[in-house]
C-alpha cells in the first residue's frame, strides 16, 4: 500500500474495533421503523427487519423480551444496542419493543387482548371485591404526577387512618412495565400483605400509556396476591393492565373514590339510621314490655289458681280430718273407755261431760 500511515487490521481486528466504536458512541439507541420478515426460532430466538422508506436493518432479540406482540408490517420503536458480527452483517441486538403509531399499537394490544382473553386473564369470575374500609394499601406510580396528587388529594379526602405505601416508579417509557413489575413483585412479597394495591397514571397519549399494555405487567396485575385496582388515564382510555386488574378505576381520582368510603356519606347514613332506628328501637322496647307484662299476668292467673286448687284440696283433707276427731263422737253421746277390760280391772269412761273411774265386775264377749 503506497499511504502506509493508514490504520491496518486483521478482519477480527477491524470487526472488534469497529464494535468498540458502535459501543463507545451508541451504547444504546432507539431505533424505530416498519416490521418485515418476523419469525421466531426454536422457541427463543427472534429476528426481524426494521425497514423504512430508504433502508433495512436486521434485528435479533431472545424471544422473553419481546412483550407484545409483532407482525409484519406494524410500526415499532426498538431500544437496542448496534453490532457488526463477525460475518460483516450490521445489526441491533434488541433489549425492548414496544408500537408506535397508532394503528400498530392497536393492532398489537388486539392481538394480546384475545392471546390472553382466551388464557382467562380478564374472566369476571377471577376478580376479587376490594376490602371495603382498606387499613393498608400500595400505590404504584409516579409520585411527579398529576394522577399521583389528584389521587392522593380526594383519598385523604374521603377517608382518614389508611396507610399508604408508595413505589416510585416510572409509568411510561420502555422501561417503565419492567419498573411496574418489579413494584408489584416487591409489594407481594411484604410479609404483612396489603388490604389493595393501586396502579394510577394520569392521561396522555396513546403512546404514553401504551406502557400498560404490556405482557408481563399484565400478567403481574392478574397474578397479584393483593387486589389491584387500576386508573389509567381519562374515562375513554382502556389498557390491558385495566382489563387484568381486579377492578377498574376511569381515573386515578376515580379510583379513590372507588377504594375509600366519604366520611361525610358515611356520617350522613349513620345519622339518617339512627333516626329511623331510634323510634324502632322505642317500640320493640314497648312491644316487650307489653310482652312481658302479659307473661306476668299469665304467671299470675296460673298461680293464682293453682293455690285456690291447693286451697280446695287443704279445706278437703281438713274437713275428713276433722271427722275423725274423737270430741264429734263423744258429742252424740258416746263414750270413750281406755284400760284394761278384765274383770277386776280398772277401766277410765270419758264423755263429752266427764270423765270416770270404774272397776270391771265382768264383762261378755260378742
Amino acid at each position: 500500500m503506497e499511504n502506509s500511515q493508514l490504520p491496518a487490521f486483521s478482519v477480527s481486528d477491524f470487526v472488534a474495533s469497529t464494535n468498540q466504536t458502535l459501543e463507545y458512541a451508541y451504547p444504546t439507541v432507539v431505533v424505530e421503523g416498519e416490521v418485515e420478515s418476523f419469525k421466531v426460532n426454536q422457541g427463543k430466538f427472534v429476528f426481524f427487519n426494521l425497514k423504512d422508506a430508504g433502508a433495512s436493518i436486521g434485528c435479533f432479540m431472545m424471544v422473553f423480551a419481546l412483550r407484545v406482540p409483532l407482525e409484519d408490517g406494524m410500526k415499532v420503536a426498538v431500544r437496542a444496542r448496534p453490532k457488526l458480527t463477525n460475518f460483516g452483517k450490521f445489526s441491533l441486538t434488541v433489549d425492548a419493543i414496544k408500537p408506535v403509531g397508532e394503528g400498530s399499537i392497536k393492532k398489537g394490544f388486539e392481538l394480546l387482548k384475545a392471546k390472553l382473553d382466551a388464557e382467562g386473564l380478564f374472566a369476571p369470575e377471577r376478580k376479587r371485591l376490594l376490602p371495603t374500609i382498606p387499613r393498608t394499601v400500595g400505590i404504584i406510580s409516579s409520585m411527579q404526577s398529576a394522577g399521583y396528587g389528584d389521587f392522593m388529594k380526594i383519598a385523604n379526602e374521603r377517608w382518614g387512618g389508611v396507610e399508604f405505601k408508595v413505589y416510585h416508579t416510572l409509568v411510561q417509557g420502555l422501561d417503565a412495565p419492567e419498573a411496574m413489575v418489579r413494584a408489584i413483585e416487591y409489594f407481594n412479597q411484604l410479609e404483612t400483605p396489603l388490604d389493595a394495591l393501586v396502579i394510577i397514571r394520569g392521561g396522555g397519549s396513546t403512546d404514553d400509556l401504551s406502557a400498560f399494555n404490556d405482557e408481563q405487567l399484565v400478567r403481574s396485575i392478574a397474578a397479584s396476591r393483593t387486589p389491584t385496582l387500576v386508573g389509567v388515564g381519562h374515562e375513554v382510555d382502556v389498557t390491558l393492565s385495566d382489563l387484568a386488574a381486579d377492578v377498574r378505576a376511569a381515573t386515578p381520582s376515580n379510583a379513590a373514590q372507588l377504594l375509600l368510603p366519604d366520611k361525610r356519606e358515611v356520617s350522613t347514613r349513620v345519622k339518617s339510621l339512627a333516626s329511623r332506628l331510634a323510634p324502632r328501637m322505642v317500640q320493640l322496647i314497648l312491644q316487650r314490655a307489653e310482652y312481658v307484662q302479659g307473661l306476668r299476668l299469665e304467671m299470675y292467673r296460673k298461680i293464682s289458681s293453682q293455690l285456690e286448687q291447693v286451697e280446695v284440696r287443704v279445706g278437703q283433707h281438713a274437713r275428713l280430718l276433722e271427722s275423725y276427731n274423737p270430741a264429734h263422737v263423744l258429742a252424740r253421746g258416746y263414750a270413750l273407755v281406755r284400760g284394761d277390760a278384765k274383770p277386776g280391772g280398772m277401766i277410765e269412761v270419758e264423755s263429752s261431760t266427764y270423765t270416770l273411774t270404774a272397776e270391771v265386775k265382768s264383762y261378755d264377749k260378742k
